[in-house]
């Protein structure tokens, strides 16, 4: 595969937005990971986590394509995409869709001998890939796809230790509100197409300002999860500052975005969205060594 292709490819997975759910997998497995004698854990257990997310995620979002080309051509916000176009076949896509999927129940085996993660793979990856399917029966399409970043603090902490406990779960309802509401901020962008192609979400049931409320109440619920994890793990003051400084990006987030004005969703979506992510790992990698 030459550089040109393997571009196309990344580009069609939106490699890059890995940055949402990766930083969340290893705070979850740096809270499972960390005990005041020292850090548990071998070397090998952190590049699973890394591979698992990136090819898990690779999986889900080439999936995604193959399963909405069809709407994507009539959207004229997604017509630019690669099957639409023409830039990457079905047959080529549904390919690199097999192998991420291959190589995420593949990385697994770096768990070894903790058997969890492969006794899991098959089951979080037909819940990753169902995604693509939720626009076309139910409204709730955003809190699936909340569900499915979720599982990451949840599986990086029984992949490290081999069980479960409340400090990833909360880790992991925080990332579901955090998810389900910019999503559905993202989705207000498509409420005409929703209605008129017969798709479900919020923004097309309930219209983009009782959305937008609605996505506000998902990232107070965040806030609140993230302060049940400071109490339950415990973190300390580091990591509230880490919490009030999220808190404040999800204010400016949710300024950014009005009803009447559309145009900064992408600014919303993607860049304090990203920011909040690497720093609420960075704050909680800091709360733990410091």
């Amino acid at each position: 595969m030459n550089t040109a292709i393997a571009r196309e490819y990344l580009d069609l997975v939106k490699f890059h937005h890995t940055l949402f759910a990766l930083p969340f997998a290893l705070l979850g497995a740096a809270l499972a990971a960390f005990s005041p004698d020292g850090w548990r854990g071998r070397a090998q257990d952190w590049v699973g986590i890394v591979l698992c997310m990136a090819t898990a995620r690779s999986a889900a979002m080439a999936f995604n394509r193959l399963v909405d080309r069809d709407y994507d051509a009539l959207n004229p916000r997604t017509a630019g995409r690669h099957l639409p176009t023409g830039r990457l076949s079905v047959r080529s896509v549904a390919l690199f869709t097999g192998l991420c999927a291959v190589a995420f129940i593949a990385s697994t085996l770096l768990f070894l001998p903790n058997r969890w993660p492969l006794l899991l793979s098959v089951p979080v990856l037909i819940w990753l890939l169902g995604y693509s399917y939720t626009k076309r029966f139910t409204s709730l399409a955003h809190f699936w796809l909340g569900a499915s970043l979720s599982l990451a603090p949840v599986a990086a902490w029984i992949a490290l230790r081999g069980g479960i406990a409340w400090p990833p779960v909360l880790l992991a309802l925080a990332v579901l509100c955090w998810v389900s509401g910019f999503d559905i901020i993202y989705a207000c962008q498509d409420v005409a197409f929703d209605n008129q192609a017969g798709l479900k979400s919020v923004p097309s049931r309930l219209g983009v300002p009782a959305a937008l409320r609605l996505a506000a109440l998902c990232h107070a619920f965040m806030i609140l999860s993230l302060v049940g994890l400071e109490l339950s793990y415990p973190l300390g003051k580091i990591f509230l500052v880490g919490i009030a400084g999220v808190a404040v990006l999800l204010s400016y987030e949710h300024a950014l975005v009005r009803p009447d004005d559309l145009t900064r969703v992408n600014l919303a979506f993607f860049h304090v969205n990203v920011i909040i992510s690497i720093g609420l790992l960075v704050f909680g990698l800091a709360d733990l060594v410091l």
